[in-house]
């Protein structure tokens, strides 16, 4: 007969779910990857002026550059040296430790960077710098 098509007449009686579960794993790894990104803060800076460094959480440090060039390593102040020290602790207990570093915005750009440094060449990798986000100002009020 004319019509080979005809012969094969068998139903799908399955449904084939490959497509739906590689979609379903991407996605998995797309939210776990931007997990990461997830800030907590732990650290109350009135930025542009830095205060001193909150409590400290696991695997997170905060490095604070006050207006008058002053170091504080989790809220307590530090010299140069206690802060390599400290950040060299901090990695002892914990290798994935990260900071937040948050400067006064009327520092110098170099002692900004200086202080980068230090925390990056005693072996921390991962590091934020805190920032303050900038606000729409609210409608000024009419004058009386």
């Amino acid at each position: 007969m004319a019509g080979g098509a005809q012969d094969n007449d068998e139903e799908i009686t399955g449904i084939n779910v490959t497509p739906l579960v590689d979609v379903v794993l991407v996605l998995l790894i797309i939210f776990m990857v931007t997990a990461n990104f997830i800030v907590r803060e732990t650290v109350e800076v009135d930025l542009p002026r830095a205060a001193n460094g909150g409590e400290t959480v696991q695997g997170l440090v905060n490095v604070v550059l006050d207006k008058q060039g002053k170091l504080f390593f989790d809220g307590a102040e530090v010299s140069e040296e206690e802060l390599r020290r400290k950040v060299v602790e901090s990695l002892a207990k914990d290798k994935e430790t990260r900071a937040i570093i948050s400067a006064d915005q009327s520092l110098p750009y170099g002692r900004v960077m200086r202080l980068i440094d230090v925390v990056k060449g005693e072996g921390i990798a991962k590091f934020a710098l805190n920032i303050e986000k900038d606000v729409a100002p609210a409608a000024a009020p009419a004058a009386p």
